[in-house]
Parts: structure tokens; sequence; C-alpha cells
């Protein structure tokens, strides 16, 4: 009868210490197979359910702060055309902007969630890959979702022509930057599940 309360006291005194370091180590193992280690453990960690999550789990916390990210650029957005102080070739790209992020947010995103609760990483997979490229310039043709790269000119910030070039710049660049990243981060963590 001692020996089993001890156990039992022991058992209760190292889940704590043992769970946080487990929660950890697949925070860890997991973003160290990503492009963004960084950005990776800090996003996953920014939530407390990822300290009982699985891999899946990790996954959609990931895309949940990218939901969140494309709501503040998208809230952004706003404030920018509010502003009244663009050029009418920034308050159209702007515009097709907010178009993106709205991509983002009604339709990319909810797929993407839906796919993984219902254990469909394929369909998860394309859904980020598609989140990425709307953070993607638009111009930019030859982008497929099956060899996906995030290389290249980014929509929001500038676009080229290819008679003429023609140049104007939208201040962006650095959530547009962050949203391409969380999805590379995003798309590494679904291919996990494959």
């Amino acid at each position: 009868m001692k020996s089993r309360t001890l156990i039992i006291i022991f058992t209760i005194v190292t889940i704590p210490i043992i769970s946080p370091s487990r929660c950890n180590n697949l925070i860890e193992t997991t973003c160290k197979q990503t492009p963004r280690y960084n950005l990776c453990v800090q996003s996953l960690k920014s939530d407390p359910a990822s300290s009982d999550a699985d891999v899946r789990g990790l996954a959609l916390i990931m895309v949940k702060v990218m939901t969140t990210k494309a709501k503040g650029t998208g809230y952004r957005i706003k404030q920018l055309l509010k502003s009244g102080h663009l050029e009418p070739k920034q308050e159209k790209a702007l515009k097709y902007c907010a178009d993106s992020y709205k991509t983002v947010i009604e339709l990319c995103v909810p797929g993407t969630e839906r796919a993984l609760e219902i254990g469909n990483p394929k369909f998860a997979e394309e859904g980020v890959v598609s989140t990425g490229i709307e953070a993607k310039d638009s111009s930019t043709k030859t982008v497929a979702a099956k060899s996906f790269s995030f290389s290249g000119d980014f929509f929001c910030r500038h676009r080229k022509s290819s008679r003429k070039v023609w140049f104007f710049v939208v201040p962006l660049t650095k959530e547009n930057n962050t949203m391409r990243h969380l999805a590379a981060v995003a798309v590494a963590i679904v291919r996990l599940l494959l």
C-alpha cells in the first residue's frame, strides 16, 4: 500500500515536469523540419494549446497564426485605403491586395482547417500552398501548386509589365514577407502528416 502511494505521488509530481519537455521537444523537432525554425517555434509557442498538441494540432495552430496575420494585414489595408494619401495605382494595388487577403481568410484557411480536422493532409497542403500563392506577386504566372516556390516579387509591393516596367510602392512588404514565411512553415508542418 505504501509503495502504491509513493508511485502515485511520484507520478503526480513528475507528469507536469515531463509534459512541457515532451511538448517543447515536439515543437522543436517539428520546427527543425521547416525553413524558418525561429518563426515556427515563436508562432507555435504563442498558443497555449501547443503544449498538448500533436503534429496535426501544431499545423492547425500555424494556420490560426496565418489567419490572425492575414486579418491584421487586411485591417491595415483598409486603413491605408481610408487615408486618402494614395496615388490611383497604389489604391488599385491595395484593392487587389485586399481581395487576395480576403481569399486567404474566407477560402484558403477554412478549407485547410477542415482538411486537417478530418485527416486529409494532402488537401490541407494544397490550401496552405494556395495561401502562399495569394501572398505572392499576382503577376508571376509560373507558380503552380505542385511546384510551389516562394521566390520572386510579392504582390502589394510592386508589379511589372513585360513591355514596359511601371513601379509603385505599397507599404506592405513586411506583412507580405511574414505571410509568405508563415505559409512556408505551415506547408512544411502539413507535409509531415503526408
